[in-house]
């Protein structure tokens, strides 16, 4: 999604085609957007924007680069990559303005991270990581466990209070909530607080939706309670994902399309038999989604 096709290309034909422009070279793009705030010629829109209504933008563009990936759609790619990156030069750009970062500091601050989080790459081979992806991911974690024990001793020098180290610090309340609580579960699990059998990880999805019906179930129903319940089984349901190594939202991004694609083929169906969905009984509409479902299993 961007809102700027006229504008970008009338600037960018100016001397900077695309074919000119090395794949290293970000200048281009970064006056285009500092043209785009210009106090004077700017965009009216773009001069408008702050760090906070831009947030929804960026979480949209990386939900496309998702939809684009699930969708092989790899012709898409580079534009939708391009508005993602739109979305860092725009923070970028406020950052600068405001005093307080820019682009080059983005890039020392990842570069220095990412050369921190791989001493086995940049420093010293470490003989207890191997070369195994799940002895590199046990090692990356455990360098961002200290990293976020530093941080929250720095936190308490500068505010002469205890802090107490916690394995959720720096999770991201604004996450979509599969994605958090499968973050969160992971982040309890390296210090021992999971079970080790799959056992009780089914019994708790079950003691969940007894709790969820109990609920329900009351003369008088309190929707609070009811949201609450349907919670804890949510949650429940993602550390059964995880206890199978799935991840959850990929999970129901993939069930949601297969109910889509499955509830076009009632709707086509319906409109082959001459009758509206309305006019058809449940029992009927059940039987063209077996019908579409066994058409998917041959």
């Amino acid at each position: 999604m961007t809102s700027h096709t006229a504008p970008l290309t009338s600037f960018s034909t100016s001397g900077l085609s695309a074919t000119s422009l090395s794949a290293t070279d970000v200048e281009p793009l970064l006056k285009i957007m500092e043209k785009l705030r210009d106090p004077q010629t700017g965009c009216p829109w773009d001069k408008a924007q702050t760090f906070q209504t831009i947030v929804p933008f960026t979480l949209e563009e990386a939900y496309e680069v998702a939809d684009t990936i699930e969708r092989l759609a790899w012709d898409e790619l580079p534009d939708e990559l391009g508005d993602l990156l739109f979305q860092i030069v725009f923070y970028c750009q406020l950052g600068k303005e405001q005093g307080k970062f820019d682009f080059a500091t983005v890039i020392e601050k990842i570069s220095d991270k990412l050369t921190r989080r791989h001493p086995h790459v940049f420093g010293e081979q470490n003989p207890q990581i191997g070369d195994s992806a799940q002895g590199m991911k046990a090692n990356w974690e455990a360098i961002k466990a200290t990293e976020r024990e530093q941080k929250a001793q720095q936190v308490a020098g500068e505010t002469q209070a205890e802090t107490v180290v916690s394995a959720l610090d720096n999770i991201p309340r604004t996450q979509p909530a599969l994605s958090r609580s499968i973050k969160i579960q992971q982040r309890v699990a390296r210090v021992g607080f999971d079970w080790a059998e799959l056992e009780p990880v089914v019994a708790k999805i079950h003691e969940e939706i007894d709790e969820v019906l109990h609920e329900v179930n009351q003369p008088e129903q309190d929707q609070a309670k009811v949201q609450s319940e349907m919670g804890d089984l949510l949650f429940a349901v993602v550390n059964l994902a995880r206890h199978l190594k799935v991840d959850p939202e990929q999970a129901l991004r993939q069930a949601n399309l297969k109910f889509e694609r499955r509830f076009r083929g009632v709707e086509q169906l319906a409109s082959e038999s001459g009758k509206s969905m309305q006019e058809h009984t449940l029992m009927e509409l059940d039987a063209y989604w077996d019908q579409v479902k066994a058409t998917e299993t041959r």
